[in-house]
């Protein structure tokens, strides 16, 4: 296996060390790791991101698989243990806290943690507003970057990342939902998740306009 010092200096050789060194020292959640928290939750230990707080309740089932970055063998897994396996076989040197619980309007303050950003990645558009909700009226500093609009198949360049204040970004096109009769396929989910993923990356790193 590769030392720490190895993996932080190819990071380092890729984003620079001066960039590497913010990500390192980041504190994000992932609330929800389904496709879009999924596919965050990689690409943000691809980065390097220091810590890493994933929550979710449910196990992976076979619908996953076509648009969740699971496979076959994680079936009937708690995503969190899955999600936390293959994050160590891309850096095991991340902080990676998993969270077998369902995020409530009780309990989520509790299951943020010290993240200074936090990826909402849930399913029903209730939870979203919940978790939103609760974080904007109880925390100052906690920055949100939401899903909102991914489903069907519509074309990706609809797509956006939207500043809506100075803690709180939307990604997606706003208006394809499940609630419209669409589904949800791999391709359009994965690029929103890439939405949120990149800017959380540009948040760590100074660039906080959409």
């Amino acid at each position: 296996m590769l030392e720490a010092a190895e993996i932080y200096e190819a990071l380092c050789q890729r984003h620079t060390k001066e960039k590497q060194d913010k990500l390192k020292n980041a504190r994000v959640a992932v609330a929800g790791l389904g496709g879009l928290g999924s596919h965050v939750s990689i690409a943000l230990a691809r980065l390097g991101i220091g810590s890493l707080r994933l929550i979710d309740y449910d196990v992976v089932d076979i619908t996953n698989i076509f648009r969740q970055s699971y496979y076959l063998q994680h079936i009937g897994q708690y995503k969190t243990d899955s999600m936390k396996a293959q994050i160590a076989e891309i850096n095991p040197y991340i902080k990676v806290e998993s969270i077998t619980e369902k995020i409530t309007q009780e309990n989520v303050m509790e299951l943020m943690g010290e993240a200074d950003i936090i990826c909402e990645a849930l399913d029903r558009k209730e939870s979203k507003a919940m978790l939103i909700n609760e974080i904007m009226e109880h925390s100052r500093n906690k920055i949100i970057v939401s899903g909102n609009g991914m489903a069907g198949m519509d074309s990706g360049n609809r797509i956006l990342t939207r500043k809506v204040t100075d803690r709180f970004y939307v990604c997606g096109d706003g208006v394809s939902s499940l609630e419209d009769g669409l589904q949800l396929m791999a391709p359009r989910v994965a690029l929103c998740a890439m939405h949120e993923a990149n800017m959380v990356m540009r948040i760590l790193l100074g660039e906080t306009e959409e």
